[in-house]
């Protein structure tokens, strides 16, 4: 169901300063994350979140993040960045998702602890027109809190793009493409607490160690297809 090797896509999420923004679209980001939850210490107000989009060149998107957003809120931020993703990491149902009228993103969390269900396959049903599910940890408040769930547990089929996040880091990220891919139609990557000096402050020599394993990653899989773990 896999695409034969497709470059991983790379999304650098809770960036709140310029030089960052910069670091992630030279490194070869593909998106950055602006996050419009105040309750986190990545958090920027929609006028920051445009004033640090429109930094961007063509064809590295913005994503905007939000949590349990009132439809204002969400219209106020797209007004500021206007070609942005949305993603949504709150209680959101799809038709919450679809409200501001563009492309989503939805987090799926799943649970650390291993005797907690989530069945990732209602989960995406319940999402069809998700531009692709995010695949954090479940930890208390909202977001992954740079903790990485048990890949193993995702189903072994699911019929949609998928990002994975959630504890990656440099030194793993190689590890959780090569396990996530083969159960997706495409998968891409999203890393924050991963490549930062401190909440909220990235460290741009981490950014480009992380996108070289990304790449790194691809590469041995273009050259070593069975390299693929069989999914289980």
């Amino acid at each position: 169901m896999t695409l034969a090797h497709p470059r991983t896509r790379i999304k650098i999420c809770g960036l709140t300063r310029e030089q960052d923004v910069d670091a992630a679209v030279e490194a070869g980001a593909d998106a950055i994350g602006l996050v419009l939850y105040p309750k986190s210490p990545r958090y920027v107000t929609p006028q920051r979140a445009g004033e640090l989009a429109r930094r961007l060149p063509p064809f590295v998107t913005p994503v905007l993040l939000f949590v349990n957003a009132s439809l204002d809120a969400i219209k106020a931020a797209v007004d500021q960045v206007p070609t942005a993703t949305l993603q949504f990491h709150g209680d959101e149902s799809e038709p919450d998702c679809l409200s501001a009228g563009r492309p989503y993103l939805r987090a799926a969390r799943i649970p650390l602890d291993e005797a907690s269900p989530f069945d990732l396959l209602k989960f995406a049903s319940e999402h069809p027109q998700a531009q692709a599910l995010l695949l954090d940890a479940h930890v208390e408040g909202y977001g992954g809190g740079g903790k990485a769930f048990h890949w193993s547990r995702l189903p072994p089929s699911v019929n949609c793009h998928a990002v994975l996040s959630g504890g990656l880091t440099p030194a793993n990220v190689g590890d959780g493409i090569v396990q996530v891919r083969p159960r997706f139609r495409t998968l891409a990557v999203d890393v924050s607490s991963g490549v930062e000096a401190s909440k909220g402050v990235k460290d741009p020599e981490k950014i480009h160690r992380f996108v070289a394993a990304v790449r790194a990653a691809d590469q041995l899989l273009a050259e070593s297809p069975h390299a693929l773990l069989p999914a289980t």
